[in-house]
């Protein structure tokens, strides 16, 4: 969503970094490209005058301008002005002490509430808490169904109630959340097709029944200011605590995520990554900062690789490499890992660096799964002693993976620069002090 923002910002910092000294004019012609690249990526414009007015302030400043790496301090303050727009450090989920916890979910019609709801109920299911989502669309056709049909495959139960009073569906969802011993429920209200009295009637009353320990606002990234607008307008009526930005992996211009914070006084909490029930994470506005500056994210990166890495499988492969031993099975356990951690763009976007990287540079998405096929073609023998393959099994492994032989003899190459590198990581470990392995067996792709 914010490559084209991103790829405009680093043109202008990178202007910058390459000058030896900085001018007032200098830093003006930056701040007029920073002011039209916010533009264009549908940034609200009050919000676009008072971050490059902050910017600029601070860049024409005497520490500044007598700095040995003008540039550089220049793109510390865009920095930290850009996560200072989408607000500073982590906005949490509090809950009170009583128990059942409330989360209750609003928005328009079409931002993607019901499926942000099944998505925060699986987040929250991870953490440890038991969750119950109670369906109160009870206007849009088949709302509830969907509901249904998303928790069924999370195993959260819904409470759908009786009749059509959502305000008496909810604070029934609370009482079935006592009796079944859920200790958080999440509320998913009806929305419209736009702002009107009777839904923020609804909300409001919805809110005064539950008495929710959070209420959420949810926004679709894809419909820019209008989502920004429909925001402020629940935050003078409802008076949210904080945002879920749906459809942040989209293509639009992503101006909703840079200027919810600053219109609305809200933090955004979480943010929609993709379809999956999976694909909703803690927003972090000096992560989100870094990756549109093309800085990486590297905590990202290790926290995605400690949820897709099994710890007892990880433990068990450690030792099998300090005894030496490293199959094609080992090789492909670490690919099918690496698999959960996303697409190879999105990783390879967060390692700091990889922005310089020539643009068209093509990420071969389909490096996975053909090792993956490649190594499954194998015989348990073929892959406990891959010295066996010969030319004849070469062929056969390539028609059962379906590709070509150039394709297994690449595999075994990566395998046999894997097993070479294992080798002198142990040699340069012998009589120093014990550290942990990486992720060995990456493909060369990545």
């Amino acid at each position: 969503m914010f490559e084209n923002l991103s790829e405009r910002l680093q043109a202008v910092m990178g202007k910058l970094t390459g000058r030896g000294v900085l001018s007032e004019a200098d830093v003006d012609a930056a701040m007029r490209e920073v002011r039209m690249a916010l533009l264009e990526a549908d940034v609200n414009l009050g919000t676009v005058k008072e971050f490059v007015a902050r910017v600029r302030e601070r860049s024409v400043g005497q520490d500044v301008m007598k700095s040995l790496t003008p540039g550089q301090m220049v793109v510390k303050i865009v920095l930290e002005e850009l996560t200072a727009l989408m607000g500073r450090g982590e906005s949490r989920l509090v809950f009170s002490g009583r128990i059942p916890g409330v989360v209750m979910l609003v928005g328009l019609q079409g931002s993607g509430k019901t499926t942000a709801a099944a998505k925060l109920a699986n987040l929250l299911r991870k953490q440890g808490r038991s969750p119950l989502l109670v369906a109160c669309d009870v206007y849009r056709p088949a709302a509830i169904d969907q509901l249904e049909s998303l928790g069924k495959q999370l195993g959260v139960p819904v409470y759908r109630g009786e009749g059509t009073d959502a305000v008496a569906i909810a604070r029934a969802g609370v009482q079935h959340a006592v009796s079944t011993m859920r200790d958080t429920v999440i509320v998913d209200t009806a929305g419209r097709l736009h702002i009107d009295e009777e839904m923020m009637a609804e909300a409001a009353a919805i809110r005064t029944a539950v008495h929710p320990d959070q209420v959420l606002m949810v926004i679709d990234a894809m419909t820019g200011q209008d989502a920004v607008n429909a925001a402020a307008a629940f935050a003078q009526t409802v008076d949210f605590d904080g945002v879920i930005v749906t459809k942040l992996d989209g293509d639009a211009r992503g101006g909703a995520a840079l200027s919810v914070r600053a219109v609305t006084g809200k933090p955004i909490m979480f943010a929609g990554v993709g379809e999956k029930l999976d694909a909703l994470e803690p927003f972090h506005p000096e992560r989100m900062a870094k990756r549109i500056l093309g800085m990486g994210d590297v905590v990202t990166l290790i926290e995605k690789a400690q949820d897709a890495f099994d710890t007892s499988q990880a433990t068990d492969l450690e030792d099998r490499l300090r005894s030496g031993v490293f199959t094609l099975d080992d090789f492909l356990a670490q690919l099918q890992q690496v698999k959960k951690m996303g697409s190879l763009g999105d990783i390879l976007k967060m390692i700091p660096g990889a922005n310089k990287l020539p643009k068209d540079a093509e990420i071969d998405e389909g490096a996975l799964a053909r090792t993956e096929a490649i190594i499954q073609s194998m015989t348990r023998k073929e892959r406990a002693k891959p010295s066996i393959i010969n030319g004849a099994r070469r062929e056969r492994i390539a028609a059962g993976a379906g590709v070509r032989v150039f394709d297994v003899n690449q595999v075994l190459k990566q395998f046999a620069q894997t097993q070479k590198l294992l080798k002198q990581v142990q040699t340069s470990q012998k009589g120093g002090k014990r550290r942990r392995f990486g992720m060995p067996g990456l493909p060369g792709g990545l």
